[in-house]
């Protein structure tokens, strides 16, 4: 035999080389792998989509910021030309109790196979305001223009209002127009130069102040329409929301979480008290100062889908899933000379990628947990036919079947544990490393070697 002979047959036969091939083998994989992890994404992203398109149908996430008292006042100055002009400005004072209950009635529906939640809120709201006093601020009483003071409630959208709303100003019946005597942002942004976007969205009405009275009673009711979540900004020197919905599965969400709640599967109740305390902006200010956004709480009505967390948290799996079958296939190919051509390595690894597919695909009609068995059955069902003509074998394709099984049990039981992954992760990887040494300890690696080459 020739030296390019013996060469071409060392390389066929190389289990050294063998394994390096095996390894590039599962990086290559990886490239489908990432391409089915962007397909998640790009479900995941359609989905988002749809349900912000129904919602804005119907009417987008609601937040109630306020009410709010706009007490205008001038401030006089002179000019270059020494002429006096005036400016208006506006003092904002919050009041002193505010109590919000509520009723949340909730609907599905549904675009093509996506699903949506929105509801209609039946919102009272009632408290008490102090006269204002702007002492503090060395304004003079002749420059405050009493007859101008505003109450204003601020709305996330204004689509969402359903019927007439009236303010009960201190038993006197007032109406609401569109607009709001303030500046607030009522929607998160990470973008630090529009952290105080303005929003003007929202109701107000004129309200009269008589300084010879300390205390003023208000009480409105707001019907509207919203969808996933509502929100409410904690305006009192004590603020208390008291909130019911037949929804299930709520999420709570915010700078504050319920002192009460219950969650039965035909609904759920909670109960918050805030005090300005809690707060970090206070009673009564001047100007646009003060992000009211910052201290938002409410609930976010979750439809409990979340097969797209999941699988993509499955795809990241991928890596493992194809190098421990591969390394059944090595180890199969070393100990019981059989011969596997890499062409059958990378068809049962692509098999190992479509399972991720075929996952995504059926948990959006089956759900995830369904869709997992389905896929992991159909997938160990593929491998075990076909290696069962590779390796001519009942035995071990019994073998390679179980073990498939066992990891794609094991990867599940990952998925299901989300606060506990990376310790069962970690000692199950342990014991199937401390399995592998165990019964590959008495091996005569060289030994093998040897005889491949033989």
């Amino acid at each position: 035999m020739s030296r390019f002979e013996r060469l071409n047959d060392w390389t066929r036969r190389s289990l050294v080389l063998k394994l390096i091939g095996v390894a590039v083998l599962v990086l290559l994989l990886l490239i489908p792998a990432n391409m089915v992890e962007s397909l998640v994404r790009e479900r995941e992203y359609t989905s988002q989509n749809v349900i912000d398109e129904v919602s804005s149908l119907w009417s987008n996430p609601q937040q109630i910021v306020g009410p709010i008292l706009s007490v205008p006042y001038k401030e006089f100055y002179k000019n270059d030309k020494g002429e006096v002009l005036s400016n208006t400005l506006f003092a904002y004072f919050l009041p002193e109790t505010l109590s919000i209950n509520g009723n949340l009635a909730t609907q599905k529906r549904y675009r093509s196979i996506y699903e949506v939640i929105v509801y209609s809120a039946d919102l009272n709201l009632e408290g008490v305001f102090s006269l204002p006093d702007l002492s503090e601020w060395k304004i003079d009483d002749s420059n405050i223009q009493w007859d101008e003071v505003k109450l204003s409630v601020g709305l996330a959208d204004m689509r969402g209002i359903k019927n007439v709303v009236q303010l009960n100003w201190n038993n006197q019946n007032l109406p609401f127009e569109s607009g709001t005597a303030y500046e607030v942002q009522t929607t998160d942004t990470y973008n630090d130069s529009q952290r105080y976007s303005d929003n003007k969205g929202g109701i107000i009405a004129d309200v009269p102040l008589d300084k010879a009275i300390d205390t003023y009673n208000f009480k409105l009711t707001l019907d509207l329409n919203g969808s996933q979540n509502i929100y409410f900004t904690p305006v009192g020197r004590t603020t208390k929301v008291n909130l019911t919905s037949d929804w299930s599965t709520p999420s709570f969400q915010g700078a504050f979480l319920p002192d009460e709640r219950t969650a039965p599967e035909n609904g759920f109740s909670a109960a918050w008290q805030v005090l300005h305390l809690n707060r970090n902006y206070p009673q009564q200010w001047l100007g646009k100062t003060y992000n009211l956004n910052s201290a938002k709480f409410g609930v976010d009505l979750l439809i409990p889908v979340d097969y797209y967390q999941k699988s993509m948290r499955s795809v990241k799996y991928a890596i493992l899933f194809i190098s421990l079958t591969f390394l059944v296939f090595f180890f199969v190919e070393a100990l019981n000379n059989k011969r596997i051509h890499p062409i059958q390595y990378i068809l049962v690894g692509l098999a190992l990628v479509l399972f991720f597919a075929l996952l995504i695909a059926f948990s959006e009609h089956i759900g995830f947990n369904w869709a997992y068995l389905v896929s992991s059955v159909a997938t160990t069902g593929l491998i075990a036919i076909y290696v069962s003509s590779i390796f001519k074998n009942g035995k071990l394709t019994l073998v390679t079947a179980i073990i498939i099984g066992i990891l794609y049990g094991f990867i599940y039981v990952l998925l299901q544990l989300e606060n506990y992954a990376l310790l069962i992760g970690t000692i199950g990887l342990f014991v199937i490393l401390a399995t592998i040494m165990f019964y590959t300890r008495r091996i005569n690696w060289y030994g093998l070697y040897d005889n491949n080459e033989e």
